[in-house]
């Protein structure tokens, strides 16, 4: 006869109030911390965006608040209208003047200032200073500058008997001068970007390649520029963004504000500006918004395939053998 031992009841496990709470916050805390933004920015942000979109197929009443559903009508109209092409072209022509140089002498500059340089805290506040002005104080600085009588280049240029650059009537000289202006406030901050990820690099990379023989050139090409690719990939998309929506250069180049007499610098966020509250048409404006997204997400979109195929990987160009020859070194 055999016997088994009585089974125990299972003991049932009581979970509390308090720490089903606990379990609760830390499972909610974290998206509690940042819904603030959010809100914020469903509000300020999504509902305006959403609220531009709809506009942009009516043709609204800005008295009654209201709107007849049109559909593409008004970016229809916007597209047949020639000065949107002529804002297009001038648009694309002061960002490839003003983006490229920008982008070249700021990674130049950020190179010098990765050496071994004395005061460097000097230099690099000096470079950001011009980002602090605002942009109507260079605005009114760079009007002296390129004013077409009196201005301190033509001024030079009459005193050593060349002719004078019409600034103000010539398009192309018009675009030299926004991309001067343009370059002038947002070199420094690029500038200072590609200088923080430069001294993110690890420095062995460096050290490996200057016993190798590498000159100074070679390691910033198969080094510093494969390092710098999340950055330059930032750095480009966030130049585009600004380039492509540029207004307040334009907008203070001269004391009227509309792009020039024969709209010479007119952009399409200036004549956005004046079909919205020059010609109080907020329908057409919104459709124009839109069509300026589609342009820089477009453009945003190529900057980035080609910036992914100029620098293929992280850093990983050129170490591996830098890596392989310090093992010999160290033989």
């Amino acid at each position: 006869m055999s016997t088994t031992a009585p089974k125990l009841p299972k003991q049932v496990r009581v979970i509390s109030l308090s720490h089903r709470m606990s379990r609760w916050d830390l499972k909610l805390s974290p998206y509690l911390y940042i819904s603030p933004f959010f809100l914020m920015f469903a509000v300020v942000g999504l509902f305006p965006i959403a609220y531009t979109a709809v506009i942009s197929f009516m043709d609204w009443d800005l008295v009654r608040n209201t709107g007849t559903f049109i559909g593409f009508d008004q970016y229809v109209w916007i597209l047949q209208q020639p000065h949107f092409w002529t804002a297009l072209r001038n648009t694309f022509s002061i960002f490839l003047l003003s983006t490229i140089p920008q982008l070249l002498l700021a990674l130049f500059i950020a190179a010098m200032l990765d050496r071994n340089l004395r005061a460097k805290t000097f230099w690099r506040m000096g470079v950001l200073l011009p980002f602090v002005v605002a942009p109507v104080a260079v605005g009114l600085i760079f009007n002296v500058v390129f004013a077409d009588n009196f201005g301190l280049v033509n001024g030079t240029l009459t005193d050593l008997g060349l002719t004078p650059i019409p600034w103000h009537k010539d398009p192309f000289w018009s675009h030299i001068a926004i991309a001067t202006m343009v370059n002038y406030r947002w070199t420094g901050y690029n500038t200072l970007i590609l200088l923080a990820a430069m001294q993110a690099v690890n420095r062995e990379y460096y050290e490996a390649a200057t016993v190798d023989g590498a000159g100074l050139i070679r390691q910033f090409t198969s080094i510093t520029l494969p390092s710098l690719k999340p950055t330059l990939i930032f750095v480009i998309i966030t130049s585009t963004i600004g380039g492509l929506q540029i207004f307040d250069e334009p907008r203070v180049f001269d004391q009227f504000g509309r792009g020039g007499a024969g709209q010479q610098w007119l952009t399409i966020t200036l004549y956005l500006y004046d079909i919205g509250w020059g010609q109080w048409n907020f329908g057409r404006a919104a459709a124009m918004a839109w069509i300026l997204f589609i342009i820089i997400l477009s453009i945003g979109l190529i900057n980035l395939a080609i910036t992914r195929s100029l620098v293929r990987d992280d850093g990983g160009r050129g170490i591996p053998k830098i890596k392989k020859n310090r093992k010999k070194v160290a033989r």
